[in-house]
């Protein structure tokens, strides 16, 4: 089995907005910074000091882009609930979190895209 295979179910979309989240959504949110998303979950970094907790549950606030049939693009507002599967010491002061969402988006991001396979940062 090659080790550089990918394995997702689902192509990510990659781009670099901003997500907002908390553990508990009555609380204060934290601004992190969105590194990819798929229907299923997304990852973002965060701060260390304000980083949720590990196999925890989390909140999250955030726009995905998504591309009509015009080469133009809109974005998407959600808020959805999720899993932390993973977090990934990037740095001392800076963590990625991979989240898996409670209710899936209703379309793939990634399939969305235009032909050029846009990614934004």
């Amino acid at each position: 089995m090659d080790p550089n295979a990918e394995r997702r179910a689902e192509k990510r979309l990659r781009y670099s907005w901003p997500v907002w989240f908390a553990e508990n959504f009555d609380d204060i949110l934290t601004q992190g910074q969105m590194v990819d998303v798929s229907s299923g979950g997304a990852a973002f970094t965060c701060y260390t000091d304000c980083c949720p907790t590990p196999g925890g549950q989390v909140t999250a606030r955030f726009s995905v882009p998504r591309f009509p049939e015009d080469d133009t693009f809109d974005l998407e507002n959600f808020i959805r609930n999720g899993r932390i599967c993973r977090i990934d010491e990037l740095g001392p002061y800076l963590r990625k979190v991979a989240v898996q969402f409670s209710e899936p988006l209703p379309f793939k991001p990634a399939e969305n895209q235009t032909a050029d396979e846009m990614i934004f940062v």
